[in-house]
């Protein structure tokens, strides 16, 4: 039964997750950043700089998974008219490939955004060791690279 619809529904389903899951996972975190930082900008604005730093980490994810997507629709031949015919293995082939952004990249950003959050508590209360909490959250950073590289890894193999 699946062999009738084929596999395009499948491989762009896959990289559509891989886009908004990581996509939700960075507004999550970047908001959950946001909330903290407003509590400290409202004391001391000059910390503007910052909290904008330690908000922004979390939204790599989204990019990520972005880049995910369009290497996924480009690699499919989804531009040149050539992944209507994808038959049903490499329509699901390009799904899994895509989970580990997808997945990743919601996690990873949402873990990123409670470690900015608090770090922001570090800038709030020792303004001079803001960096540890940097640290902590490219620790975090770490593991949506590696579910980047994955997928990205996957997806040259199936092409």
């Amino acid at each position: 039964m699946l062999e009738t619809i084929g596999g395009l529904p499948f491989a762009l389903l896959g990289a559509g997750l891989a886009a908004a899951l990581s996509g939700i996972g960075s507004a999550k975190g970047t908001g959950m950043a946001g909330e903290a930082g407003t509590g400290l900008l409202s004391e001391d604005p000059s910390k503007f700089g910052k909290v904008m730093i330690l908000q922004v980490i979390p939204g790599t994810q989204g990019l990520y998974g972005l880049v995910v997507w369009f290497f996924a629709i480009f690699s499919m031949g989804l531009m040149d008219g050539s992944a209507m015919n994808m038959d049903l293995a490499t329509g699901m082939q390009y799904f899994v490939a895509c989970l580990p952004m997808a997945l990743g990249g919601l996690f990873s950003a949402i873990a990123q955004g409670r470690v900015a959050a608090g770090s922001i508590n570090i800038l709030a209360k020792k303004p001079d060791d803001w960096s540890k909490g940097m640290v902590l959250c490219i620790t975090v950073e770490f593991y949506a690279i590696l579910a980047l590289l994955a997928s990205m890894l996957m997806i040259i193999y199936i092409s």
